[in-house]
């Protein structure tokens, strides 16, 4: 992983060719009752609202209801990204002011690169002391220097990789909706799909996480194909859109791959007649990077892919994904996938029929 960005993946439509879309037009009102703040002790248990383009009909089930809604020989796509305990907690040494960082990356020589938030202006050779969830000091980092992004480049003063030492003292980056951002140890095993592997998100792909061993495997016994992504999961997929037109957006960077078992298999798929399903919007933005010129290759780098209309899909044939925030860049692209109008009316009867929302909430499926 670098601290300086990467050649990447862009994808932009002429100016003339952009009407303009309105951001407002993505809003909706949700109770804040109906924003779930832990998930079910059965992940499979969750509501699965079905929404068929084709017979354009809406439908509930559950998600452990998921192999009677696929068919044998469609391909289900997961993204195997693994969370790192990301949130970084403490104090200023010299101050004692309090203190808060997220990791984003680290350049393989020992340099992190961070979100800090804290009173004041830090300086460039101050340090902070992180402490664990436990409240005990853990690490000192040293604040080398600002980014243009905003960021800062720091160093820890102690030994290890990455991995070791935010396993050590990092928290689970819970998005705020859920308890204002603060974790509970049963959160290091919900927050993480059982079939992470790759670490790198500082989110979770959290329509992955209803997916439960004994579902895949029946899934697998139905004759439904199972690939594999990778899509780590970035900090500005909690940011809203601010501008008012869609157009003036600046979406976000993530890195992904796809590889040449995973792009035969799914190849594959689509020769026998075969549906595309992908898991979670991070697979979509995998898949079709990977396939933007009609063909999907194997692909690994960084994507701003930014799915709007009047974009066409070239791989993805369908879609399960959880319910996400208003005048969101992810609700811009389920609407894309399965129809405005449509996918208004699904929100609106998945309010009255009080889903659980969000990260930790229920499920859709488009097909």
């Amino acid at each position: 992983m670098s601290l300086t960005q990467p050649v990447p993946f862009e994808i932009s439509m002429p100016n003339e060719t952009q009407p303009k879309l309105a951001t407002s037009d993505y809003d909706y009102e949700l109770p804040k009752d109906l924003i779930a703040q832990h998930p079910l002790r059965n992940r499979e248990d969750a509501r699965l609202m079905m929404v068929s383009r084709e017979r354009d009909f809406i439908d509930h089930y559950h998600v452990r209801d998921l192999a009677e809604l696929l068919k044998p020989g469609d391909c289900l796509v997961l993204n195997n990204t693994r969370v790192l305990p990301a949130k970084l907690v403490g104090k200023r040494t010299q101050t004692g002011g309090r203190w808060q960082g997220l990791f984003l990356e680290s350049d393989g020589n020992g340099n992190w690169k961070l979100l800090c938030k804290t009173r004041g202006k830090m300086q460039p050779g101050e340090t902070v002391t992180v402490t664990d969830r436990h409240g005990v000091d853990r690490a000192t980092l040293k604040m080398i220097a600002r980014l243009d992004d905003g960021a800062w480049a720091v160093r820890p003063e102690a030994e290890g990789d990455y991995e070791t030492l935010l396993s050590q003292m990092g928290r689970v980056p819970l998005p705020h909706y859920i308890r204002d951002g603060n974790m509970v140890d049963a959160d290091l095993k919900d927050y993480q799909t059982i079939y992470a592997k790759t670490a790198g998100a500082v989110a979770a792909p959290t329509a992955g996480l209803h997916l439960t061993k004994r579902l895949i495997k029946e899934l697998i016994d139905e004759g439904i194909r199972i690939a594999q992504v990778t899509l780590h999961v970035g900090i500005g997929t909690f940011r809203p859109v601010t501008a008012d037109d869609l157009n003036e957006h600046v979406m976000h960077y993530e890195t992904g791959e796809i590889n040449q078992k995973s792009v035969d298999l799914i190849n594959q798929t689509r020769a026998d007649g075969g549906r595309i399903v992908a898991v979670g919007t991070t697979s979509v933005r995998v898949l079709e990077t990977a396939g933007s010129d009609g063909e999907l290759k194997p692909w690994v780098g960084d994507t701003n892919l930014f799915i709007k209309p009047p974009y066409e899909f070239k791989v993805v044939d369908g879609l399960m994904t959880n319910f996400h925030l208003p005048r969101s860049t992810l609700l811009v692209m389920i609407r894309t996938l399965g129809g405005d109008e449509l996918l208004k009316r699904a929100y609106a009867e998945a309010v009255d029929e009080k889903y659980r929302f969000f990260s930790y909430g229920d499920a859709m499926l488009i097909l």
